[in-house]
């Protein structure tokens, strides 16, 4: 959404915000107040309800990246107290100096047609800031086939605090275009690089 105008991706995002129907004025207030007066670059609305038996619990996360920070919103229905309905909105803003790790990632149909520019059907994006850590740990080993030896755990320490999927059988074509958009953007002015080898235990 590179060609919009400040004023015009403001409303752009309400009207992405109004066609999800959730919560409207108090997603997009959320987002707003926690925009202050900088101007949107790019933006993605990802609606992810969610199933439990009969009931349907709605998510809604939005992306918003700006000349200097990345904000994160994500608001969730909660049971409230009397029976009556309860709706969580938090925002999170990050200086794009902080992001170290930027995974953009798209799956494409007929791969061997692909040709620059030609829509994917999938997107994923993954981005580090160093909050949150997933560690992936496996026995270590050596060369030796029949060594019986501990040698404690190897694995890696990965930088995930955010991770966001679209499809376009899901959720549309143009959420996948806006993902991938914004995520390429976020990866030119942010840098990645946030997977270290380490090693635990073992005698």
């Amino acid at each position: 959404m590179t060609s919009l105008q400040p004023t015009d991706s403001r409303a752009a995002l309400r009207a992405e915000i109004d066609a999800c129907g959730y919560f409207p004025d108090l997603v997009e207030d959320a987002v707003v107040t926690a925009l202050g007066d900088e101007p949107i670059e790019h933006f993605v609305v990802h609606h992810e309800p969610t199933f439990n038996r009969d009931e349907i619990r709605r998510h809604l996360t939005i992306l918003v990246l700006t000349p200097t920070r990345l904000l994160v919103g994500h608001t969730d229905e909660q049971d409230g107290e009397g029976g009556r309905g309860q709706a969580a909105s938090s925002t999170e803003v990050v200086g794009l100096h902080r992001i170290h790790s930027v995974t953009v990632t798209r799956v494409v149909a007929a791969p061997e047609d692909y040709r620059p520019g030609s829509p994917a059907v999938e997107a994923w994006l993954t981005v580090g800031w160093g909050v949150m850590n997933r560690v992936d740990l496996e026995p270590a080993s050596c060369a030796d086939p029949n060594c019986e030896a501990d040698h404690g755990y190897t694995g890696a320490v990965t930088v995930e605090d955010l991770m966001v999927r679209v499809s376009a059988a899901a959720d549309g074509p143009r959420p996948v275009k806006d993902l991938l958009t914004l995520g390429t953007a976020l990866q030119q002015r942010a840098g990645t690089g946030a997977v270290r080898s380490i090693s635990a235990g073992g005698r």
